[in-house]
């Protein structure tokens, strides 16, 4: 029998918020896109089609919108950090990954990113 794990990804959430240490930086909220991976065990999920036993991905992001744009940050690695926290909080979760990244934050770049992963 077949026991594959889920592969979730979260792709481009797009938001606003306060990021970074200069005074233009504390003063104005920035753009950032967040990109994130969680795998979990599916086989429960699957075999029941029963949502209890799946990982709420709905319930994450909308954590990880609240997170970001209640709060302010110094650095990437903070606001990556809580994020991943986030991602993990779940107990069926095994892995997770989170990018953040700040578009147009370095001269001649499409964006500057951060990304952060653990394991259960």
């Amino acid at each position: 029998m077949i026991k594959p794990d889920a592969q979730i990804h979260i792709k481009n959430l797009r938001l606003r918020t306060y990021i970074g240490f200069n005074e233009a930086e504390k003063a104005n909220k920035q753009d950032i896109v967040i990109n994130a991976w969680i795998h979990y065990p599916a086989a429960k999920a699957y075999d029941t089609d029963d949502v209890d036993n799946a990982v709420n991905y709905r319930s994450i992001c909308k954590d990880m919108i609240a997170h970001a744009e209640n709060h302010r940050f110094l650095l990437l690695e903070k606001l990556t950090a809580d994020l991943l926290e986030l991602c993990m909080a779940p107990d069926n979760v095994t892995f997770a990954k989170v990018e953040v990244a700040k578009p147009h934050a370095l001269r001649f770049a499409d964006s500057v990113s951060l990304t952060l992963s653990a394991t259960r």
